[in-house]
């Protein structure tokens, strides 16, 4: 799962509030309830508020490893090696 609390962490620390961050930088309400909610959101808006806040992508966002999701990824990842092995057994 991909958590933004750095991304409310790096507005504390630059004083910048979500008020500021619509009035000023022109950041849509619907953005900012993503964010909030932890909704995806393209490569182009990360880059734009790294732009705008200068800073890293980690100040962004975290990855938070959700256990059935790692359990899934590793099992397709068995079956996409199987699976390849087969192929190149014909």
């Amino acid at each position: 799962m991909i958590s933004y609390t750095p991304f409310y962490n790096t507005l504390k620390v630059r004083g910048i509030s979500t008020y500021k961050l619509i009035q000023q930088y022109g950041i849509s309400r619907s953005l900012l309830d993503r964010l909030k909610h932890n909704k995806p959101i393209s490569t182009v808006t990360l880059n734009d508020l790294c732009i705008m806040l200068s800073c890293r992508v980690d100040e962004i966002l975290i990855y938070i490893p959700d256990s059935s999701e790692s359990f899934q990824y590793q099992e397709d990842a068995l079956a996409f090696k199987e699976n390849k092995k087969r192929a190149l057994d014909t």
